[in-house]
C-alpha cells in the first residue's frame, strides 16, 4: 500500500498543480499549500546538507522542476484571490504585517533586498556553478573511464565493480548535465516572481480604485501589504531551493555529511582558531566597539582551540601506549623463530610507519587488493604469484614504500597519508607535491584527498594511494615473473596438468626433462611475458623436441611455436599485424655470424655495425610510435633468440617474432619499417 502511494504521489501532485493554475481555491486551502511549499523547500535544503555525494540525491533536478511549477501555481492562485477578494488567507496576511511592520516603505525595501539576494547572488551563482560543474564533469569522463579500465586490467576490481563504477561515472555526468538545465528553472522562477509581484501591485491598486472605489492611499496600503506577503511566501521557498541548488552542485564526494566534514576541516588547525580568537579580543579594545560580543566570540574560539589540543594529545598518548604495549610483548629466540626471521621472502612490501594503516583489514585495503591482483595475474600469465609479505620498516622515510624480490629492492614509491594522486596537464592551480607516477612515468601531483573533486573538475585522473601501490606491484610482478617462478611452483603446475592430461606429463617429466629444465623453459617464456597457462600444449611440444636435443634455447623456441596463434594475437590491431623487417642482406650476414655460446646463440658483428643496427631500429620504432602505432620485429627463426637478446636493452621491450610465429595465425601482415645496417628509416 505504501509503495503504491509513493508511486502515485508525484503524478497526482503534478495533476493537482496543473489544476491549481486554472481552478480557484479557497483561502484556507491556499494557506495549507503555502505551508506545504515552505516545508518542502526546507526539507530539500536540509537533505542537500546531509547527503554524502550529489548522486545520493539524484532526483533533485526533477524535484526542482516540480517545486518550481508548484510555486508558480501558488502565485497564480494567490493573485486570483488578491485581485478578486482583496484577501488571500492568513499566511500571506501574516507575512505582510510582519515584514511591513507599520511602514509600507520599510517593508518594500526589505522585500527588494530579499529579491536581490535571491536573484543576483544565489540564483546567478548556482547557475554558474552548475554550468561549470557539467562542463568539467563531461571533460573528466574519458580519464575516469581509463582509470576504471586500468584498475580492471590490473586485477584491482572485478567486472561487476567495473560496471558499477562506469554506471556511476555515467550517472554523475547525467546528473550534472540535468543540474545545468535545472538551474535555468531557478533563474526563470526568480524572474517570474519579480514580474508577478509588479503585476499584483499595479493590478491590485487599479482593482481597488476602480472596482471597490478605494482611495489611492488605502488601495496602496491594502494591496502593497498583500503583494509583499504573497511575494514572501513564494520568494522564501524559492530562495531555499536556490540555496539547495548551489549546495548540491558544490558538494564533493565525501565520507560524511556536510556538517561533520565542515566542523572537522574548520577545526583541523589549532593555530588558526587561536589567532582568530586573539583578533576578536583585540577588536574589543577598539574605542566604540561593543566589548561583550567580541570577548564572548574570542573566548569561545580560544577554548575550542584548547580542546583540539587536548584531543590531539589524548590521541597521541593512546598511540604511544599501544606502541609500548606492542614493544613490550615477549619475544622468543628459538631456532624456529630465528630461521623464520632469516628466511628471504620471494615477494614483500616494506611500508613506512605512517603507511601501516594501508593494511587495516578493511574490505578495500592493501591486502585485499593484493589478493585480487594475484588472482588476476594467475589468469593472465598462468603462474601462481607467491604470497606477498607486508611489514613496516622504521628505516624508510615517511610515506615511502619499497617492493622487494628475494630480499632485493626492485621498486620504490610514495603514498602520502591523506592524499590522492592526480595525473593531468592542468594541475598548476592545485596544492600538493609534484611527483612522477612510478609505472608509466607520467607527471602528477599528490593533492589533499578533500581536493579530489576539484582535481577531477580540471580533467585530471585521480588515483587513490592504494591503487598507486598495487599498480606498481603489478608492473613489477609482470616484468619479473621469470624470477618469481620457483621449482615448487613448477611442480604444482605440473601436478595440475597431470590430472587432466597425464600422458603429456608422464612422457616428459622426469623421463626426458627434469623439473629444473622445465622450469628454465617456462622462465624463458615468462621473461618475454608469454602466458604459460596452456601448459599441456607446451608439454606436448617439448616431448618431441626433447627427443632431439635438451638445449634450453631450442626447447623455448619449440614452446613458442606451439603457442604461435596465441602469441601473435596479443599484438594484433583487429586482424592486422604491423611488422618491422630486417634488410635481407643484413639478415643473411647475421645468419653467417651466428655462433653458439654458453648463454645461447650470439651474433658476431663488429661493434660499429651493431650500434648502427640498433640506432636504425630505434629510429624506426620512434617513427612508428609518432604515428600512434605499434609493431613487432620479425626475423628468421634461427636468429630470433639472438636478436631478442641483442635488442632487448635498447628497444624498450620491442616484441621479436619469427616468421613462423607471425604467420601462425590467419592475419594480415603490414610492413611498416625496415632495419638496415646504417642509421636510416624506411617505412
Amino acid at each position: 500500500m505504501n509503495r503504491n502511494l509513493s508511486k502515485l504521489a508525484v503524478p497526482i501532485g503534478v495533476v493537482g498543480i496543473i489544476l491549481l493554475l486554472v481552478v480557484p481555491v479557497p483561502s484556507w486551502m491556499l494557506d495549507l499549500l503555502i505551508i506545504l511549499n515552505i516545508v518542502l523547500a526546507l526539507v530539500v535544503l536540509l537533505t542537500t546538507m546531509f547527503v554524502r555525494k550529489p548522486l545520493d540525491f539524484s532526483v533533485f533536478p526533477s524535484l526542482l522542476l516540480v517545486a518550481t511549477l508548484f510555486r508558480l501555481g501558488l502565485n497564480v492562485a494567490s493573485t486570483r484571490l488578491v485581485l478578486g477578494d482583496g484577501y488571500a488567507g492568513q499566511v500571506i496576511e501574516a507575512f505582510g504585517h510582519v515584514t511591513v511592520g507599520g511602514s509600507i516603505i520599510i517593508g518594500a525595501v526589505i522585500f527588494l533586498i530579499l529579491v536581490v539576494i535571491q536573484f543576483v547572488v544565489v540564483t546567478k551563482g548556482a547557475e554558474r556553478v552548475a554550468e561549470v560543474g557539467a562542463r568539467f564533469t563531461l571533460d573528466a569522463m574519458p580519464g575516469k573511464q581509463m582509470a576504471i579500465d586500468a584498475d580492471l586490467n590490473a586485477g584491482l576490481i572485478t567486472d561487476d565493480q567495473a560496471r558499477e563504477r562506469r554506471a556511476e561515472v555515467s550517472a554523475e555526468a547525467d546528473f550534472y548535465g540535468a543540474m545545468d538545465g535545472a538551474s535555468k528553472f531557478v533563474k526563470g522562477d526568480a524572474i517570474a516572481g519579480i514580474i508577478i509581484i509588479i503585476v499584483n501591485l499595479v493590478g491590485g491598486v487599479a482593482t481597488g480604485m476602480i472596482s471597490r472605489g478605494m482611495e489611492v492611499g488605502d488601495a496602496l496600503n491594502t494591496y502593497a501589504l498583500l503583494t509583499i506577503g504573497d511575494g514572501l511566501t513564494t520568494q522564501i521557498p524559492a530562495l531555499l531551493m536556490a540555496v539547495s541548488t548551489g549546495m548540491i552542485v558544490t558538494r564533493s564526494n565525501a565520507e560524511s555529511d556536510m556538517g561533520t566534514t565542515a566542523s572537522g576541516q574548520l577545526g583541523q588547525s589549532r593555530s588558526a582558531l587561536l589567532i582568530a580568537g586573539a583578533a576578536a579580543i583585540a577588536m574589543a579594545l577598539i574605542p566604540g566597539m561593543p566589548v561583550l560580543p567580541f570577548l564572548v566570540v574570542g573566548v569561545l574560539l580560544i577554548v575550542t582551540a584548547q580542546r583540539i589540543k587536548a584531543t590531539k594529545a589524548a590521541e597521541e598518548a593512546a598511540l604511544a601506549v599501544e606502541a609500548s604495549q606492542q614493544n613490550a610483548l615477549p619475544t622468543t629466540d628459538t631456532t624456529e623463530d630465528l630461521i623464520e626471521q632469516m628466511r628471504v621472502h620471494a615477494l614483500e612490501i616494506l611500508l613506512a610507519p605512517d603507511l601501516v594503516n594501508l593494511v587495516s583489514g578493511a574490505s578495500d585495503d592493501l591486502l585485499g587488493r593484493v589478493r585480487a591482483l594475484r588472482r588476476k595475474i594467475a589468469m593472465d600469465l598462468g603462474m601462481v604469484v607467491p604470497p606477498v609479505r607486508t611489514r613496516d620498516s622504521i628505516d624508510l622515510p615517511p610515506a615511502t614504500y619499497v617492493i622487494r624480490i628475494a630480499g632485493v629492492e626492485v621498486g620504490r614509491g610514495q603514498a602520502p597519508v591523506g592524499k590522492v594522486l592526480a595525473l593531468g596537464d592542468a594541475l598548476g592551480g592545485l596544492p600538493g607535491t609534484a611527483t612522477v607516477e612510478p609505472v608509466f612515468g607520467l607527471a602528477g601531483k599528490w593533492v589533499p584527498a578533500e581536493m579530489r573533486h576539484s582535481a577531477e573538475m580540471t580533467g585530471a585522473t585521480v588515483i587513490d594511494r592504494v591503487s598507486v601501490l598495487v599498480t606498481h606491484l603489478s608492473s613489477i610482478i609482470t616484468s619479473n615473473a621469470a624470477r618469481l617462478l620457483s621449482r615448487e611452483d613448477v611442480r604444482v603446475l605440473v601436478e595440475g596438468v597431470k590430472q587432466v592430461n597425464p600422458s603429456a606429463v608422464d612422457e616428459l617429466v622426469p623421463a626426458m626433462l627434469s623439473l629444473a629444465e622445465l622450469q628454465r623453459v617456462l622462465q624463458g617464456l615468462l621473461s618475454e611475458q608469454i602466458p604459460i597457462n596452456d601448459l599441456g600444449r607446451i608439454c606436448e611440444a617439448l616431448v618431441l623436441r626433447a627427443k632431439v636435443s635438451p638445449d634450453p634455447e631450442g626447447l623455448i623456441e619449440t614452446a613458442r611455436q606451439a603457442l604461435g596463434p596465441a602469441l601473435t594475437a596479443q599484438y594484433l590491431d583487429g586482424s592486422l599485424l604491423r611488422v618491422i623487417m630486417i634488410d635481407p642482406a643484413l639478415e643473411q650476414s647475421m645468419l653467417e655470424g651466428l655462433r653458439p655460446s654458453e648463454y645461447g646463440t650470439q651474433i658476431l658483428l663488429d661493434p660499429a655495425r651493431t650500434e648502427a643496427i640498433l640506432a636504425s631500429l630505434r629510429d624506426t620504432v620512434a617513427a612508428i610510435a609518432a604515428n600512434g602505432l605499434s609493431a613487432v620485429l620479425v626475423c628468421a627463426p634461427a636468429l630470433r633468440p639472438a636478436i631478442r637478446r641483442m635488442v632487448s636493452a635498447s628497444s624498450g621491450g620491442l616484441p621479436v617474432l619469427s616468421y613462423q610465429e607471425a604467420t601462425a595465425a590467419n592475419v594480415e601482415i603490414e610492413t611498416v619499417g625496415v632495419v638496415r645496417a646504417v642509421n636510416t628509416i624506411s617505412a
